[in-house]
C-alpha cells in the first residue's frame, strides 16, 4: 500500500496508464477497428455467458453443446485477432489497463487494521474437536496432543449425534474460559454462538475442508496447529455473529439453487456431478422465494445468500467482519434486475409452504418460514494468535472522479479525499 506524498503519484501513473492503452489502440488499429474490436469482444462475451448459462440449466447433448460453445468462442475470437494483426495491440491494451488499476487501487487505499485486544493467557481452555474433518487434520497435526500439552482440556467428537452446543454450554458451566474447535464451519458456528451467549474467547482452528471462516480471520489455513499459539501468545477481535432463527452463523446462509444441492445425500461425496444434475431443474423451476429487506421485496429469486458481513463480488472475501452488517446477494435470473447486492442489519426469506431447505455454514437445514436473519454487532470475542497471516487489504473499488482529484489537487484536497476514502471497498 502507498502513502504519504506517493499516493498522488500513482493517481498520476493510473491516469498516464490509461490515456496511453486508449492512444495506443487508436494509433494503430484506428477508430473503425477498434469499434470493430470492442464489437467483437463484446459478442463473444455475450455468446459466452449465453452457452454458459445453458451449460447450467440443461442436461445431455445441449449441455455438451453449449459447453463446447464456452471452450472455443474465445479460442474464435482469438484467431480473428490474429488474422487482423491485433493480438500485439490487444496484449499491449490489457497490461496498460492492468497498470491502470493497479495504480489507481493503490492511490485509493486506505489500511483499516483489526481492532485488537491483549488479554490474559486463558486458564481453563477447552476446545471441542471433529476427528473426521477436513480429512483428518486432527490427527494429522496433532492438534488434540499439543493442545493437551498447553493445558487445554479436549473433547473428541465420536459420533454425528452428539449435542456439540450442549457440550459447549456444558464446559462454561464448569469453569472453561475459551472455548475452542477444531472442525468445520458449521460446529464452529454452533459453539461461537455458546461463546458470545457467556461471554468468553472463542478459538478457532482451521482444522475443516474449506475453513472459510478462518479464512476471513486471517488464519493459517495451511497449517491449523499454528493456531493452537493464541493459548499462550494471543490477542482478541471483537467480530458480529449472524443470526438465522435462533441459530448463529459465523459464514452465510444460503437459500435456493445452492441449498437444494447440499440437501442432496449425494453431495457430500460427488460435489460436482451432484449439482450439475440438479441444476436444470432448480433453474428452470419457477422460484416460491420471496426476500424482503427494508422497504424493498424481490420475488422469485434463484438463490439468496445472506452473509455475516459483506463479501466482495470481485474477492470472494470479507475484508472485515465487525462492521455490524449482514451481506445480501440475490439472483433473480428472470427479473429485470438479475443480481441484486446490498446490505442490512435485517432481512426475510420466505416461500410458498411451511418450511424451506436452507445451507446454514455448509450444512443443510429445514427451517419453518418466514425465516428471519439478523447482525449480531460485536456479539463474539475471538482469540488469535498474535503471529498470524492476517487478511490483505480489500482492493478499494475504483473511483475515478476521486482519483482525478487525487492526482490533481492541493494537498489540502488530498486529505478531503482520503477522509471519503476510509470507508471505500
Amino acid at each position: 500500500m502507498t502513502t504519504g506524498d506517493g499516493r498522488p503519484w500513482m493517481a498520476r501513473l493510473a491516469f498516464a496508464a490509461a490515456t496511453a492503452a486508449t492512444a495506443l489502440v487508436l494509433a494503430v488499429a484506428g477508430l473503425a477497428a477498434s469499434l470493430a474490436l470492442l464489437l467483437t469482444a463484446a459478442l463473444g462475451s455475450a455468446l459466452t455467458l449465453v452457452a454458459a448459462w445453458w451449460f447450467l440449466t440443461h442436461r445431455g447433448l445441449p449441455r455438451w453443446a453449449a459447453g463446447t460453445v464456452v471452450v472455443l468462442t474465445p479460442l474464435v475470437v482469438a484467431v480473428l485477432y490474429a488474422r487482423a494483426n491485433l493480438i500485439g495491440v490487444v496484449v499491449s491494451f490489457g497490461l496498460l489497463w492492468t497498470a491502470a488499476v493497479t495504480a489507481g487501487r493503490r492511490a485509493l487505499a486506505v489500511a483499516r487494521p483489526p481492532a485488537t485486544v491483549l488479554t490474559p493467557a486463558p486458564e481453563r481452555p477447552f476446545l471441542i474437536m471433529n476427528p473426521r474433518s477436513g480429512g483428518g487434520r486432527v490427527g494429522r497435526f496433532g492438534l488434540d496432543e499439543r493442545a493437551r500439552a498447553l493445558g487445554a482440556e479436549v473433547f473428541l467428537l465420536d459420533g454425528p449425534g452428539v449435542d456439540v452446543a450442549a457440550v459447549a454450554r456444558q464446559a462454561v458451566l464448569d469453569g472453561a474460559d475459551l472455548l475452542g474447535v477444531a472442525g468445520g464451519d458449521g460446529t464452529q458456528a454452533l459453539v461461537a454462538g455458546i461463546a458470545a451467549e457467556h461471554d468468553v474467547p472463542f478459538l478457532v482452528l482451521a482444522a475443516g475442508t474449506r475453513n472459510h471462516f478462518a479464512l476471513d480471520l486471517g488464519l493459517d489455513r495451511d497449517d491449523p496447529a499454528a493456531g493452537l499459539d493464541a493459548l499462550t501468545d494471543g490477542e482478541e477481535l471483537r467480530i458480529d455473529l449472524g443470526l438465522i432463527g435462533d441459530r448463529t452463523f459465523v459464514n452465510n446462509a444460503s437459500f435456493g439453487a445452492y441449498a437444494a444441492v447440499v440437501r442432496s445425500p449425494a453431495y457430500r461425496d460427488a460435489k460436482l456431478s451432484t449439482a450439475l444434475d440438479l441444476l436444470p431443474d432448480v433453474l428452470n423451476s419457477p422460484s416460491p422465494l420471496r426476500l424482503t429487506v427494508g422497504d424493498r421485496t424481490l420475488d422469485g429469486p434463484q438463490a439468496v445468500l445472506i452473509s455475516n458481513n459483506a463479501y466482495r463480488t470481485d474477492t470472494g472475501r470479507r475484508p472485515a467482519l465487525d462492521r455490524g452488517e449482514l451481506g445480501v446477494l440475490a439472483i433473480a435470473v428472470h427479473h429485470r434486475r438479475g443480481l441484486t447486492v446490498t446490505t442490512a442489519r435485517e432481512a426475510i426469506v420466505d416461500a410458498g409452504g411451511a418450511d424451506i431447505p436452507v445451507g446454514v455454514d455448509g450444512e443443510s437445514l429445514v427451517l419453518p418460514t418466514p425465516v428471519h436473519l439478523r447482525i449480531c454487532p460485536e456479539a463474539l470475542r475471538v482469540r488469535v494468535p498474535r503471529q498470524r497471516p492476517g487478511v490483505p487489504a480489500a482492493p478499494p473499488h475504483l473511483d475515478w472522479g476521486r482519483l482525478r482529484r487525487l492526482a490533481f489537487t492541493s494537498r489540502r484536497g488530498i486529505r478531503s479525499v482520503n477522509a471519503g476514502g476510509r470507508h471505500a471497498g
